[in-house]
């Protein structure tokens, strides 16, 4: 039995003991070292995100191998791992048209663990990473250098990944152009990391929490805007009143997805990665649409692959270039999680909340 935190209908977290099931074929047994908590945590505690419930929550987390059932060579006992939530199965449509990101089968409804009440429980996204151990299948981890420290290698699984994905895959941002971040939680810092990475200018960070401001600068941010008149004040400023090339909304709300819009010149590219609520609805007219020329698309685990761009991100940084203890805010133990989640905050100060679960 490991000690794990759970979400059950009518919402909330609590802590619980629970007995995953042994690795069979193709599966691996991880100790956690450590696990990022990201807003989709919340959203499928309380419900905003439908997914099985009772369930083990967490999908953003790094560990060491401890066991591996038969047919699995990618990975041996003794290395450090981050968990991929996205594991396609590569045999589907999507997967077939390069596109595993959005493989229908990769988050996983199957039985993943036993409560010590003898409750049936999922695991959140397929990995249940706030637990003292999981077992996942192979596919679902990936190697990663034994220097990179796993508080900070779990960022990788899911925060850096989306960001980085985002920026360089689904929107392809160029050196030079005008980038607009909507949101500056993790993944509004991930994708502003990332935009400096590729020499974005400027890089304009939009967060109504004024706390933000200073990470956002710090993270390479030229302006920091505390509302969205001033966001659109300083967008024009900056762009000689044409909007900017790349908009990320990292919010998801009606009114976010329409402001990026608005926020983005003509022939520009709006990329929405927030989960937003599903009964609120983005209106747009016909005629605006197609006079625009501009792309508006979702972004789904930032249109990455895992098995390629973790490396990518992990040479980041061995090199220095990319500095993940940087993002890193409060560290917490897993008894300290129930209260963070029921309050509806993924964070009680800066940066991104790691909660480490011991395996080092």
């Amino acid at each position: 039995m490991v000690k794990a935190a759970i979400a059950r209908p009518g919402g909330g977290c609590a802590l619980a003991e629970v007995e995953p099931a042994p690795p069979g074929a193709g599966r691996v047994r991880v100790a956690m070292a450590a696990a990022g908590v990201c807003r989709s945590d919340l959203s499928i505690a309380d419900g905003t995100i439908v997914h099985r419930l009772p369930t083990v929550l967490g999908h953003e987390g790094a560990g060491r191998v401890v066991e591996i059932g038969p047919g699995v060579d990618g990975v041996a006992v003794g290395d450090p791992v981050v968990l991929n939530w996205m594991p396609a199965c590569g045999d589907c449509a999507w997967c077939g048209a390069g596109q595993p990101y959005l493989c229908p089968t990769a988050a996983g409804d199957a039985d993943y663990a036993r409560s010590g009440e003898g409750d049936v429980l999922g695991a959140a996204m397929g990995t249940g990473a706030f637990a003292e151990e999981v077992v996942v299948t192979d596919r679902s981890v990936v190697p990663i250098p034994a220097e990179i420290a796993l508080d900070q290698a779990a960022l990788l699984g899911c925060m850096m990944l989306t960001g980085y994905g985002a920026v360089t895959r689904a929107a392809r941002v160029r050196s030079g152009q005008s980038v607009v971040v909507l949101g500056a939680g993790g993944v509004g810092q991930a994708v502003l990391t990332s935009a400096r990475l590729v020499g974005a200018d400027p890089i304009i960070v939009v967060d109504r929490d004024p706390a933000k401001a200073a990470d956002s600068l710090s993270h390479g941010a030229s302006t920091f805007c505390e509302n969205y008149a001033a966001a659109a004040r300083e967008t024009a400023a900056a762009t000689r009143r044409a909007g900017a090339d790349h908009v990320f909304d990292c919010v998801g709300s009606a009114a976010t997805v329409r402001l990026a819009w608005k926020l983005t010149r003509r022939g520009g590219s709006t990329t929405v990665i927030g989960i937003g609520p599903a009964d609120q609805k983005v209106q747009f007219s016909a005629q605006e649409l197609c006079t625009a020329g501009k792309t508006l698309h979702g972004c789904v685990y930032g249109d990455s692959l895992p098995a390629r761009d973790i490396p990518v991100l992990a040479g980041l940084v061995r090199s220095g270039r990319l500095d993940l203890a940087g993002l890193i805010g409060d560290r917490i133990d897993l008894a300290e999680l129930p209260s963070l989640v029921n309050s509806g905050r993924t964070a009680w100060t800066g940066g991104r909340t790691v909660v480490m679960l011991g395996a080092v």
